[in-house]
């Protein structure tokens, strides 16, 4: 992987896969209401198997596994040893999901395999995104279907706008990422999404904003979940790498910030906050 790309695989198989598993009932409340948009957009129907990619925990696998039944069969892969055994740990006895260690840009996929492929935000992460979904389209069958949903603009997702717009002034300034390397927001322009799939094959683009209000954190009280909000931005994304080496003091005063940040947003048990998002689909030729 390129140098830049902080979204390595070792750095999912170290501290960021393991914060994951910490945070994963949470996060997976954060991003439940997008997974489920997405699925819907796949329509996934008894029988029918299913790739999905960077599954994570599994909440988007167990989810379709229960739409394709016991006759079906989904298949999630994620580069994060951590967060693959968290899956399996997850998983009921009888679901026929199962979970791999696996890059699902080069690793071997059975040709012709999945009636659908599908991801709740893992796609964003490819050094080479027309080559690797150039690749997992060959484990479609002919006239299967893509399903996505992957994260729209970072100025329009409160869980980095916020925290990162409160540091302004505690922290210097640092260059804008490339908006196309690797990361959360690289699929924010539509336009290079559109071109990504065309590209790799793909037909019957379309590309659907999706906007929703996600929980973020949890406490028994409010004071508690603007805490945990709080923690979790500390801990896991953006505000975690920039603050990864800076002294006790400077850390002291961007969480208050950040807490003050979130304190203006609503939620009781959770802080609520705007998540903006685009749901993909697509079609393999043939069928």
């Amino acid at each position: 992987m390129a140098e830049e790309n902080v979204y390595q695989v070792a750095d999912w198989n170290g501290q960021s896969g393991e914060r994951w598993v910490v945070y994963q009932a949470r996060l997976d409340a954060m991003m439940a209401v997008f997974g489920q948009a997405a699925i819907e957009a796949a329509a996934p129907a008894a029988g029918e198997r299913v790739l999905d990619v960077g599954c994570g925990a599994g909440a988007s696998s167990l989810d379709l596994a229960a739409r394709v039944g016991a006759g079906g069969h989904v298949l999630g892969v994620d580069i994060s040893e951590p967060l693959i055994g968290r899956a399996r740990a997850l998983a009921p006895q009888d679901t026929p999901a199962v979970f791999q260690v696996a890059d699902a840009s080069s690793t071997e996929l059975p040709e012709g395999a999945f009636d659908i492929l599908f991801s709740r935000f893992g796609v964003m992460f490819f050094d080479d995104p027309t080559g690797a979904f150039a690749h997992m389209r060959r484990a479609l069958k002919p006239g299967g279907r893509v399903a996505f949903v992957c994260w729209r603009g970072m100025a329009e997702n409160d869980w980095v706008r916020l925290p990162m717009g409160a540091i302004k002034g505690i922290l210097p300034p640092t260059a804008p990422p490339d908006p196309e390397a690797p990361g959360p927001f690289s699929f924010g322009d539509r336009g290079r999404v559109a071109r990504i799939l065309t590209a790799a094959g793909f037909t019957h683009v379309a590309i659907a904003p999706f906007d929703a209000s996600i929980p973020f954190g949890e406490g028994r009280t409010r004071d508690a979940a603007i805490d945990d909000a709080v923690e979790m931005t500390l801990e896991v994304g953006p505000l975690s790498r920039a603050l990864a080496d800076q002294p006790s003091d400077i850390r002291v005063r961007a969480s208050a910030a950040v807490r003050a940040a979130f304190a203006d947003r609503p939620g009781e048990r959770s802080i609520m906050i705007d998540g903006a998002a685009w749901i993909v689909t697509a079609r393999n030729p043939g069928g």
